[in-house]
Formats: C-alpha cells, sequence, structure tokens
C-alpha cells in the first residue's frame, strides 16, 4: 500500500525525495483504543525501526531510508501524539504511549525480533520498549539521546505561537540552527518544510518526562545490547565520550560512533556519514542480552 499523498502538504510533497519516498511506501494504520498509530516501511530483510525525535514523525529519516531500505525492511512509526499517530490518554506517561507501541510491533516487523534506531526522545521509547519486550527486540542504537544525565545546554529558540506566517521560515530556520543543525549551511528547505509540518502536529506532553536521566534510567533496566552515535557537535547533549560513559556503566560493551562535523540531527546534516556508521554498527554480530 503506498502512501496517501494528502498527508503531506504540498511544501513537502514538491521535495522529489520525499515524493518517492511517499510513492513506494508500504503504509500501516493500526486502530487503538485511543485512536490510530501510523507507520511506513520500505525494503526487505531484517527489521530496521527507526524512532524519530520530539516534535517530528517519519520525515526525520528522510535522507537515510533509502540506503537503508537496500539491506533491510526499515519501518518507521510516527510515534504516538506525533505526526499522524494518536497520542494515549494519558499524555504524560511514557509507558502508556509506549504501550501503543508495543502493541503494534508485531504488525510492523512481521513478529521478527528487530534491530532498533531511536533518535533523542525516540530513545526513550525505545528502551521502555525493549524492556517490555525483550524477545522483539535484538539490539538498540542511539543517537544524541538525552535523559543521560550528562550536561545539558538549553536551545535559544525564538516561540513561533503568534509568529504571522510569513513570518514563520525564518524563525523555523533561526531554531534548526539554534539546536539541530550545526553547519548554517545544512539548513535547507526541506529542513525547514520538516520542521514547519511536524511542530504543530505534536499533540503530547511525553517530551517533558526525559530530562535529566529517565533515559539512563531505562538505559540501565535494558537487557538488549546498547550502541550510540552522536554528532560530534551535538548542542544539547555535548561531549559524545561523556554520553557514552554514562551508558557503559551499565553497558559496559557500548560502542560509540561520531558523526564529524553534524549537530543533533547527524542523519539529516551528514547523511552519508551516519549510514556509513549506522551501517558498520549493523554489521557487527548481535552482542548477547545482559545477563542472557
Amino acid at each position: 500500500m503506498t502512501t496517501d499523498a494528502a498527508t503531506l502538504p504540498p511544501s513537502l510533497m514538491r521535495h522529489e525525495l520525499v515524493g518517492r519516498l511517499c510513492a513506494t511506501a508500504e503504509r500501516g494504520d493500526i486502530a487503538h483504543r485511543d485512536g490510530r498509530l501510523v507507520w511506513h516501511a520500505w525494503g526487505s530483510g531484517t527489521p530496521t525501526v527507526l524512532l524519530h525525535g520530539s516534535h517530528g514523525g517519519w520525515l526525520h529519516w528522510v535522507r537515510n531510508i533509502e540506503p537503508l531500505a537496500r539491506e533491510r525492511r526499515v519501518v518507521i512509526p510516527d510515534l504516538p501524539g506525533f505526526g499522524e499517530s494518536d497520542p494515549p490518554a494519558d499524555l504524560d506517561s511514557p509507558d502508556a504511549h509506549v504501550g501503543l507501541l508495543a502493541d503494534a510491533l508485531p504488525k510492523m516487523t512481521g513478529a521478527q525480533p528487530a534491530d532498533i534506531v531511536a533518535f533523542s526522545l525516540g530513545a526513550l521509547f525505545a528502551c521502555l520498549l525493549a524492556i517490555r519486550e525483550p524477545a522483539a527486540v535484538r539490539r538498540l542504537i542511539l543517537v544524541d539521546t538525552g535523559g543521560l544525565d550528562t550536561p545539558m545546554r538549553f536551545a535559544d529558540f525564538c516561540p513561533i505561537k503568534g509568529v504571522p506566517l510569513e513570518e514563520r521560515r525564518a524563525v523555523n530556520r533561526h531554531n534548526l540552527g539554534a539546536m539541530m543543525i550545526h553547519d548554517p549551511a545544512r539548513i535547507d528547505d526541506l529542513a525547514i518544510d520538516i520542521s514547519m509540518h511536524y511542530g504543530p502536529l505534536t499533540r503530547t506532553r511525553v517530551q517533558y518526562h526525559v530530562i535529566p536521566d529517565k533515559v539512563l534510567q531505562a538505559v540501565a533496566e535494558t537487557r538488549a545490547p546498547i550502541d550510540l552515535i552522536w554528532g560530534e557537535h551535538d548542542f544539547p547533549h555535548p561531549d559524545p565520550e561523556a554520553n557514552v560513559a554514562a551508558v557503559r556503566r551499565f553497558h559496559p560493551a557500548a560502542e560509540l560512533r561520531v558523526v564529524a562535523a553534524a549537530g543533533h540531527w547527524p542523519m539529516y546534516e551528514r547523511p552519508e556519514a551516519f549510514d556509513a556508521a549506522l551501517l558498520d554498527l549493523l554489521a557487527q554480530p548481535v552482542r548477547a542480552p545482559l545477563g542472557g
């Protein structure tokens, strides 16, 4: 089944890459007690589930899907409360959000164990999912996540609410440069269109339940092997070595790959380098679960 182009605005569909991905995607729409969960998939092989970050959706991975789908089945849900997916009734409960994702996981993966790659907020979902459904998760690769009780910087955001429509692109460009993308030259029209599309679709408060250490608490309980990919110049969570050190307190074998010259959104800013790092980690033998 292909994606209904009407679910994305013309500003996004005008991009050739977005249109091509929509035309080739398998789309799933799973009903749950509070609405629906929407996901997209490409390719075949080992299921690889990509979880996006806060105020995002499947397009957070727009530049990585095709390279990964040459080797694997790439599955990307819109997390509950983001994009097209409805939130649970309890907007503040990570467990309630992850419960909806766990219920949908067998349909997304064909009930096969999956590798999960999780960006920023998605890392909390990934760890809680691995704790809840250990047999369904082969390994986790966490990308630029907060919640590890490591030093954090707060971006100089400009508010969007109340800004005239003709000025919003400039505000979104500023905000992308303040937090997401290190090199201003890499903030292109597609990045701005993605930001402008997903921001207003956020219908949950779960993103406020990560800092300072919720991911670290979940990492401590996670048995699945964990590795990390980090942007060299991640603004909110600087110092890749400090962040992997926090994870290695509980997962000593965790590997780290640093994407040079990238900020918080490395898979968009430096997709070739990110994809190389990710495929290298995915090519490694899957380590045994802790205690396994």
